[in-house]
């Protein structure tokens, strides 16, 4: 399972600009990865792990701006298509044949 989040926080005072970074470093620390701009998402297992961190990101709220969360599936995920761009790092699958040793 994932949860997507996706904002719009306004970034024209020195507050604004401050707060902006404050959730910003929030999603990151708190294992987000950045999809695009302004979207993040991050897995989860299940659905007790999905109300955890959906707790935590109502606590970390910026006072002003745009929101939203949204949760799907692997499945779901794995379903979405790049219409343009190139895909992230994160996104590259691996070949099964490929052996990695530390």
């Amino acid at each position: 399972m994932r949860l997507l989040v996706f904002f719009d926080l306004p970034v024209v005072t020195k507050a604004e600009r401050r707060a902006y970074t404050v959730f910003r470093r929030f999603l990151i620390n708190d294992g987000y990865d950045m999809i695009q701009f302004s979207v993040y998402g991050r897995i989860l297992n299940g659905n007790d792990a999905l109300e955890k961190h959906y707790k935590r990101l109502i606590d970390n709220l910026p006072p002003e701006g745009s929101v939203r969360c949204l949760s799907v599936t692997e499945k779901q995920f794995a379903s979405m298509k790049l219409l343009v761009g190139l895909p992230l790092f994160q996104e590259k699958a691996l070949k099964t044949n490929q052996l990695l040793l530390f």
